[in-house]
């Protein structure tokens, strides 16, 4: 998942957490039972959240190893040519 995607995602479910917090404010139930449910959907949003930054970061991880090991294959690269050029 791309950076823009996660991002896009993160804000998805943040929209649809306030929407759940805003219906549960409109439906007809009791004030607890209303405080409740708002608890709820918060933490699964929370949740949500949370994985999805678990999966930016593990994909950051990905990123820099794929980035240093090309930057290793190149150094050995230019230390292979340089000594061909010396000979």
């Amino acid at each position: 998942m791309s950076e823009d995607n996660t991002g896009k995602l993160a804000w998805f479910f943040a929209g649809a957490a306030i929407g759940a917090a805003i219906a549960l404010l409109y439906a007809p139930a009791s004030g607890e039972e209303t405080r409740r449910r708002i608890g709820e959907s918060a933490n699964r949003g929370k949740d949500r959240l949370a994985d999805s930054g678990r999966d930016l970061v593990e994909k950051g991880k990905e990123i820099y190893e794929r980035g240093r090991k090309m930057a290793d294959d190149a150094s050995e690269l230019f230390e292979s040519g340089r000594k061909l050029v010396q000979g």
